[in-house]
């Protein structure tokens, strides 16, 4: 359980990714819902990605 949740940013950053990939691949790059989606999901695994890491460190 502690892997992952110490592996959650990096798995929040790498949906938002693959959203990004997926909407490139469909062609669907006018759609800021999804867009926006996917930068949100990214910059929130940054986020979670350093403060669970801060966390478990101490």
């Amino acid at each position: 359980m502690k892997g992952l949740l110490k592996n959650l940013g990096l798995i929040l950053v790498l949906v938002g990714a693959v959203i990004l990939v997926a909407c490139s691949f469909t062609g669907n790059v006018n759609n800021n819902t999804i867009l926006g989606t996917s930068a949100v999901l990214m910059v929130l695994g940054l986020i979670t990605y350093i403060v669970i890491n801060k966390k478990l460190a101490d």
